[in-house]
């Protein structure tokens, strides 16, 4: 498995590459960070109103998408009037924007304030939904399209989205989309019942065959207000252009070689084992490294396909919008699959060089203390939530960082390392603030991490102690070698195979009669075969490197079978110590 994992490796470095950062820095800098033209401090991640939306649309957005002239003003390219953001990316079909609204009373008024303010639009769900044409009720923009059923669910910061809504898609003419905007912004296209806006577009760069698939979000939550997004996927879609992807073609091919061969060798290792091989930590991480394989290589089989499907009819028509949103959101996935894939993959690697006794005695230590550091994770993480929860219920209104409690949770992981902002705490309750940070400070960081380093250190001694006496890894990747040597010099006859099972057999029994012709009675027979069933047993089961973990520790029943060893080992020592002391009396009477 450790060489499919290579493999693997190989595969991974061709899906990702260092110009897909560059190509997303490039546009989030162009989309994100330009501003609006006469107001320096406005742009799509400082957009907090609606008129601040309008303004970014007309702005920002429309020179970011039409590029049509060289920087001395001449036609720059004449191809079906399509823009070439950057010079370089051409913008595949035209963008499209959507809504999704709620219904008006889609919340409850309490009856003393109904007087004040008859109109209620709680926030977006799938049951709030607003689904009836508003407006001029005449383009696309004001009529409710139905969503796509394959398309997947956008996770906003302040609801889940699904597809669908009220869609219009922009022009091929800046002048007509610039227009478009207007009579959006004066028919009031935005209203109170808005929710969420999607602006999706997809650009193609040539030079690095990538494609930029870009999502700008604008969230409208219920308190009002606008919390912007943005998604910026850039991923390989054309698998295989050059001679290097080619290359990579062939290591995929290999590696699925590899993941057959090795699961056929796992599935003969279950047959002959049985139970007894599912009680090694290495063995599940194998399975896990299967599963996780053909997993990978069954996203694989579906993104190819889907790509092969989808492609050519969205580059068909460039006067629609070319919807690769769904490409790049199960690519992504494929990428994370990979990601984790590869993570345990080098997990496995601990395996292999517990030859070194630094590396043997790191797993040892943390395979021993495994059971202390559970019990201690339970208290750890008992205070650590109280203190989280306390965190959100006190400063979860003013602190963005305890704005929810999973940011509470992150945010005392990160007090712990040092990332705090104490100013905030103490400014949002001067009393409750300072006492939780010191107290936090105190029973986590002081004590609970200090306990857990003491079960580590004193593990630690325990097993340094037990290797200084004798103790040695199980697999070790010398006897590996060794064993691997061994059989190819007795494949090539240069040494003699070792003694079978049969072979052992048929010596025991003639060491037995050997022992009674000369005159040894059948209880002193009897102890020593009882003597070496024990030794062997003992021996497979302390030395043993197929199944066993790397170290563990002797329990009550393995102690009392030492101790009973070592006292018939005792009495074995003691009889030859008679049976010595009688034939030197012997020696002594017949010397003269």
């Amino acid at each position: 498995m450790a060489e499919a994992s290579r493999w693997h490796r190989g595969v991974t470095f061709g899906m990702v590459n260092p110009h897909m950062y560059y190509l997303n820095k490039v546009m989030s800098s162009l989309f994100l960070d330009t501003s609006v033209p006469g107001d320096e401090r406005t742009n799509f991640k400082s957009i907090r109103s609606i008129t601040d939306f309008w303004k970014f649309m007309e702005g920002p957005l429309l020179e970011g998408l039409y590029w049509d002239e060289w920087y001395t003003n001449k036609t720059l390219y004449d191809l079906k009037n399509t823009s070439r953001i950057y010079y370089e990316n051409i913008l595949l079909g035209v963008p499209r924007v959507r809504q999704l609204k709620v219904r008006n009373n889609t919340c409850k008024v309490y009856s003393s304030l109904q007087s004040l303010m008859n109109e209620c639009y709680d926030r977006y769900t799938s049951k709030n939904e607003d689904l009836a044409d508003f407006g001029l009720k005449v383009e696309t923009e004001w009529k409710y399209a139905t969503p796509d059923s394959t398309s997947p669910w956008h996770w906003g910061f302040v609801g889940v989205y699904r597809n669908g809504g009220f869609i219009f898609t922009l022009s091929k003419s800046k002048s007509e989309t610039k227009n478009k905007f207007i009579n959006l912004q004066l028919n009031s296209w935005i209203t109170r019942g808005t929710r969420v806006i999607f602006i999706d577009f997809s650009l193609y760069n040539a030079n690095v065959n990538l494609f930029c698939i870009i999502r700008l979000v604008a969230e409208f939550p219920a308190t009002g207000g606008i919390i912007t997004s943005w998604q910026f996927y850039s991923v390989k879609l054309l698998r295989y252009v050059s001679y290097y992807d080619y290359i990579i073609a062939s290591c995929e091919i290999t590696f699925c070689i590899f993941l057959i061969v090795f699961t056929t060798q796992e599935a003969q290792k279950v047959r002959e084992f049985k139970s007894a091989y599912f009680k090694s930590v290495w063995n599940w991480l194998e399975l896990l490294l299967l599963v996780l394989c053909f997993v990978t290589v069954s996203f694989n089989i579906y993104c190819n396909i889907q790509i092969f499907l989808l492609l050519g009819d969205l580059l068909k028509n460039t006067e629609k919008y070319s919807d690769f949103y769904f490409l790049a959101y199960w690519h992504t996935y494929y990428n994370n699959i990979i990601a984790v894939t590869i993570f345990f993959a080098w997990i496995k690697i601990f395996k292999f060089i517990s030859f070194n006794k630094t590396m043997s005695q790191l797993s040892s230590t943390l395979s021993c203390c495994i059971k202390d550091i559970v019990g201690f994770a339970i208290m750890f993480f008992i205070i650590f939530f109280a203190y989280a929860q306390l965190g959100f219920l006190v400063f979860g209104s003013q602190v963005d960082d305890f704005s929810t409690f999973q940011n509470a949770i992150f945010t005392q992981f990160r007090i712990v390392l040092g990332d705090f902002n104490f100013a905030g705490i103490q400014q949002a309750n001067r009393i409750l603030g300072p006492i939780y940070f010191i107290t936090f400070i105190f029973f986590v960081f002081f004590v609970l991490l200090n306990m857990f380093l003491a079960i580590i250190n004193d593990t630690y001694s325990e097993v340094k102690a037990d290797y200084s006496i004798g103790r040695r890894p199980d697999f070790e990747l010398g006897k590996m070698i060794k064993k691997s040597y061994n059989n190819a010099l007795e494949k090539l006859r240069l040494k003699k195979p070792e003694e079978g099972e049969d072979e052992k057999s048929a010596k025991s029994g003639d060491l037995v009669e050997r022992a009674r012709r000369e005159g040894f009675d059948e209880n002193e027979i009897q102890s020593a075969k009882q003597m070496k069933k024990w030794k062997e047993r003992l021996e497979k089961k302390y030395y043993s490197a197929e199944i066993q973990d790397d170290y563990q520790p002797v329990t009550q029943q393995e102690f009392r079978e030492l101790f009973l060893y070592a006292v018939e080992l005792e009495k074995e020592l003691h009889y030859v110590s008679l049976k010595l002391n009688r034939v030197m009396r012997k020696i002594s009477t017949l010397q003269p």
